[in-house]
């Protein structure tokens, strides 16, 4: 689903809100209750679904025009990578990738130079934005993104710049550095390694955020900066990434900063405005309290995306069908170690090219944070 442009949160002091008392929190489950059958239903269905190994009845279905594969997806090698390891791979696309690319994507060098030639002259014709660049790696990120359909992918960059321009507190003149509290705090992490398929894992842990302390434009920052690096890569574009939102310890002072403004962004971000396919969303001890969240996203998921979301609970072998232990991290019953989400931050001053486009995006990246033989 493409959402409409999202609406600008309005500021809240934070640190003037008081945490709910038992009689608020029992007030704000009544007024809510009303909406709780329905989501339960969407729900049960998705749970069943998760729980049923749906991923194997979408393999049998695309048996019969991709040979030995159990999904349509690169087949990563069973090598483990370094769980302190952090790279971002700019050059490489493993073969595995540039066949995923060719199969499901529709990418030749043929298309390719036709598609980007196609949508540069589009952009310059409409001028409903202009671009901080037009180079060819630019363009095909958002070509990639929309399966090299050239309307689609111009609808995808104006959208792109569009959300920029609505919500410039979350990108403009923001220093990553400053974000370290969000992986202090273990709210939200990027382990190094990936899942067999070769994707991105973003973790949130939203029970371990206090919106007293932080508001969710804070959220908003840090999974922007990780959009922006994991969009560097090649084979992220290719493949896309998949997303868990750990929800255990959510309260109603969670639920209520979940307004329809905030619901549309976190859309906007994973699907309308981004140029980074969400494969999957898996949602892990979820309760009561997520159903009255959920209420407010339901409105806003067609089918398809609503097709990508998985609900497990406590059930870490319903997760493990999607990703198995190997390639998750402890906590979710994996063996893998896990890194803050700062490990990323602190990194980025190691390729003079991460830093020259992340300020390219208007981020602030303090020299100091720059490697004496990388500054850019």
């Amino acid at each position: 689903m493409e959402s409409d442009r999202g609406e600008q949160i309005r500021h809240r002091n934070v640190h003037e809100e008081k945490p709910l008392d038992d009689k608020e929190v029992s007030t704000a489950r009544g007024r809510l209750i009303s909406n709780k059958s329905d989501v339960k239903t969407s729900v049960a269905v998705s749970r069943e679904r998760a729980d049923s190994g749906c991923c194997e009845d979408v393999a049998e279905s695309l048996s019969s025009t991709v040979s030995n594969d159990i999904m349509p997806e690169p087949n990563e090698s069973t090598a483990k990578p370094d769980d302190e390891e952090l790279t971002l791979d700019l050059d490489v696309i493993p073969p595995e990738a540039l066949e995923y690319a060719r199969r499901e994507l529709g990418e030749t060098d043929e298309v390719k130079c036709q598609t980007i030639h196609e949508l540069r002259e589009m952009i310059y014709e409409r001028g409903e934005c202009m671009p901080h660049r037009m180079d060819d790696d630019f363009l095909l990120r958002f070509l990639r993104a929309r399966n090299f359909n050239v309307n689609r992918a111009h609808r995808l960059i104006v959208r792109y710049y569009t959300f920029k321009e609505e919500h410039p507190e979350i990108h403009q003149d923001v220093n990553p550095v400053e974000m370290r509290h969000i992986g202090e705090e273990d709210i939200m992490t990027v382990p190094a390694y990936r899942t067999p398929c070769g994707r991105r894992m973003m973790i949130y842990r939203m029970g371990n955020w206090d919106p007293r302390k932080y508001s969710v434009e804070e959220i908003f920052k840090a999974t922007v900066i990780i959009l922006e690096l994991g969009l560097l890569e090649p084979r992220a574009q290719i493949l896309g990434g998949v997303v868990v939102f750990d929800l255990e310890g959510i309260t109603m002072s969670h639920a209520w900063m979940i307004t329809p403004q905030v619901a549309s962004m976190v859309l906007s971000l994973m699907v309308a405005a981004f140029p980074m396919t969400t494969h999957a969303i898996h949602i892990l001890h979820q309760s009561w309290i997520f159903d009255t969240m959920f209420a407010v996203f339901k409105p806003l998921i067609d089918s398809r995306m609503n097709h990508k979301i998985f609900f497990h609970g406590d059930n870490m072998e319903s997760l493990h069908r999607h990703i198995p232990p190997a390639y998750l991290p402890k906590k979710y019953g994996g063996t893998r170690e896990e890194l803050p989400y700062y490990r990323w931050i602190d990194s980025l001053g190691k390729d003079p090219r991460v830093v020259k486009e992340m300020r390219g995006l208007g981020y602030i990246i303090p020299d100091e944070a720059v490697q004496n033989d990388n500054k850019a």
